[in-house]
Parts: C-alpha cells; structure tokens; sequence
C-alpha cells in the first residue's frame, strides 16, 4: 500500500505548469516503475493515455512502459499506435530510441506481437541514421532474440543483411 501511495503521490507532486507537472511525474514514475513494474499495472491506461498527451514526457513515459512489458504486454499493446508516433518523432532522438525500445521488447514477446511491431521496426531501422542508430540495433539484436514468427525473421534477417552489406 505504501508502494502504491508513492506511486499515485508522485504525480502530483511537481509544481509549475501542467507540461512540467506532467515531464516531472512521467520522470518520478519512470525512475519508480525500473524497480516496481509490477506496481504500474493498474495504472497501464493511464501510462497509455499519457503517451498520446501533448504536455507528456514521452521518454519517461515509453521507459514506464518498456518496464510493464514483461508484467502486462496486453496493456502495453495498446501503446503501439502512441510509440509509433514517438518512432518517428523528428525532434527528439532519445525519444525515438525510447520507442524503438518498447517496440522491440514487445515484439519479441509472442510471434503475433512480432508480426505487428516488424514493420515498424523495418521502417526505423531504414530512417534512421541518427546518433542513436546503434543503441536502437541493440534493441533491434534483443528483439531477434524473442519470439518471432518466421516471417518476421526471414524479414529480418534480409534487413541486417542488405543494411550491413555496404560495410
């Protein structure tokens, strides 16, 4: 209870606008959630509806998510259309590093789940030549390592393979 208490505290804790408020809490709850995802779930749609809010710290909030993964993945499947979004988001790197994070890590939880994120994870790794391009084929490499249709790891594997064939 006292968990949960910090949990529900936290977000209305910061003082300031609503958009700082909110990059405060998605911040204080982004560092909560790495070691209590568990205590996150049963507030999975209000982690979703922050992501699709303007005044939102999308980072913070696609870490919070990365984290419930492994807890509550059918939750987290209704973020996908938000960290869509966030991939391709042209102002902020960490932010579309953030999202390639939570995609591949959902992905990689059924053969389904691989088969709807695939395409946009394809997508980045073809957009992106930014300074985060190798953190997100790290994710890239953890999201090969999960549960992925065959398809998808057929798609893969002639992805990485086309892309690193100039090096």
């Amino acid at each position: 209870i006292r968990k949960r208490t910090q949990v529900q505290a936290a977000g209305g804790c910061a003082v300031g606008s609503v958009e700082a408020r909110a990059q405060n809490a998605a911040a204080a709850l982004s560092f909560f959630a790495k070691d209590h995802p568990d205590l996150m779930i049963p507030f999975g749609a209000a982690v979703i509806d922050a992501l699709n809010r303007p005044e939102a710290d999308a980072l913070g909030v696609l870490d919070i998510l990365t984290t419930m993964v492994d807890h509550d993945s059918r939750t987290c499947d209704k973020a996908v259309p938000g960290a869509e979004t966030a991939l391709f988001d042209e102002e902020s790197g960490p932010v579309r590093l953030a999202a390639m994070r939570f995609l591949c890590k959902l992905g990689a939880t059924t053969e389904n789940r691989s088969e709807r994120v695939w395409p946009l994870i394809d997508e980045a790794i073809q957009a992106t030549m930014a300074l985060e391009f190798q953190d997100m084929l790290v994710s890239v490499i953890d999201f090969s390592a999960g549960k992925l249709a065959p398809s998808v790891k057929k798609e893969l594997g002639a992805r990485m393979a086309s892309f690193f064939q100039g090096f």
